[in-house]
């Protein structure tokens, strides 16, 4: 069998991984006639989501790894998800952002797929916890190499790096970081999360992250959580904002209609999917 060449290996394994949440589990043989691409290719898939420790392989295919709400992955882990998805949130998200406002970014790796698309907005501030976010938007106004002096980005955006301690997703929360964020004041707050539902509200797994995260909440005149269609419904240990203090959420086209019908109701014109129109249900 000829392998798909239309579909990107991470866009491939993003359609297994939605495959086996969905239906509980998958066959090899079902995958390789759903995906049209040959047997040793999705092992090979199902060998790199086990490593991202999403699924669990079993004889003949492979089951969900079901996460406690107290699990929080590391973020080489969370950055191999979901590419597509972060990049078209990315590029949504970057849209509502205002040359010479002050925003916040929330640690995360949808965060940092939106910092990408920051560095050509001018005269930002940006307030963050996350230390990958900090180091995209301080390259970002570094000469490039052999570039003459003085060539750095024009007008780059302001950052102020909370401080705090660092967790597995290199966010950086705790004391450190709490005070520093109660004193300032946002136009706009992006956060991403480990989960969401109209139930438990924004959710994550480590307890300093909620407690930092309900600052960066209080402390924005605007809150858009930007966070991929797999988020929804998933409950970490510890809840950290409403969904009515929500004013957007930004998701990818891979959220199901029932999904999207549930959050209009809850959140009126503040969804916007990134990249596509409703699945057909």
């Amino acid at each position: 069998m000829t392998d798909n060449q239309n579909l990107l290996a991470e866009q491939r394994r993003s359609l297994i991984l939605d495959e086996v949440r969905r239906r509980g589990g998958v066959r090899v043989n079902e995958l390789t006639r759903k995906l049209n691409v040959s047997d040793m290719t999705v092992r090979r898939d199902l060998d790199a989501l086990a490593r991202q420790g999403v699924v669990e392989k079993v004889h003949g295919g492979a089951v969900p790894v079901v996460e406690a709400s107290t699990h929080e992955p590391g973020f080489e882990a969370k950055s191999g998800l979901e590419l597509r998805a972060k990049e078209e949130i990315a590029r949504a998200a970057v849209a509502m952002v205002t040359p010479g406002t002050a925003i916040a970014l929330a640690g995360g790796t949808t965060a940092y797929a939106l910092a990408q698309q920051l560095v050509d907005v001018t005269e930002l501030t940006v307030v963050t916890n996350s230390v990958r976010v900090a180091d995209v938007l301080h390259t970002a106004q570094r000469p490039a190499p052999g570039a003459a002096p003085g060539s750095a980005r024009p007008r780059g955006a302001t950052v102020v790096l909370t401080g705090g301690v660092r967790t597995p997703s290199d966010t950086l929360v705790g004391p450190v970081a709490d005070t520093a964020i109660r004193t300032l004041h946002f136009d706009v707050l992006f956060i991403g999360v480990h989960g969401i539902s109209v139930e438990a509200g924004l959710s994550t797994p480590n307890l300093a992250e909620a407690e930092t995260n309900r600052h960066f909440v209080r402390a924005a005149r605007r809150v858009v959580v930007v966070a991929d269609h797999t988020k929804w419904g998933t409950v970490g240990l510890s809840s950290f904002a409403r969904l009515a203090e929500v004013d957007t959420l930004v998701t990818d086209a891979g959220l199901s209609a029932a999904a999207r019908e549930e959050i209009e109701e809850h959140l009126p014109g503040g969804l916007v999917v990134a990249g596509g129109t409703a699945p057909e249900e």
